[in-house]
């Protein structure tokens, strides 16, 4: 699936475009930024609720090509300062972490 296909195809408010084309290969749950960046895959996207510019820089060490925030949190201007300048995309839903895991999931088969 492609970073777009977060709007396109599941409907999650775009926060920061990042690269749209960019392939996402696999996914990752976790508030736990230490678990992300010792265990989320390259080219995947972050499902959390961590709604914070450190998210991003963790995002950017793991090689993560988009984050979603869940549980209508709302993203702060400093970290979607940060998404921009790191070219990573960022989204926002009301939904919960379970469902969005499941939805995006459900594109990666």
């Amino acid at each position: 699936m492609k970073v777009s296909d977060l709007k396109t195809k599941l409907a999650y408010e775009e926060v920061c475009a990042g690269n749209p084309d960019a392939e996402i290969r696999a996914g990752y749950t976790s508030d736990l930024l230490s678990d992300v960046m010792g265990n989320a895959l390259d080219d995947s996207v972050l499902v959390t609720i961590q709604a914070h510019k450190n998210t991003v820089a963790v995002a950017t060490l793991a090689g993560i090509a988009a984050v979603v925030i869940c549980n209508n949190r709302e993203v702060p201007a400093d970290m979607a300062e940060a998404a921009a300048d790191e070219e990573v995309a960022v989204y926002r839903t009301t939904k919960n972490q379970f469902t969005v895991s499941c939805e995006i999931g459900a594109l990666l088969d």
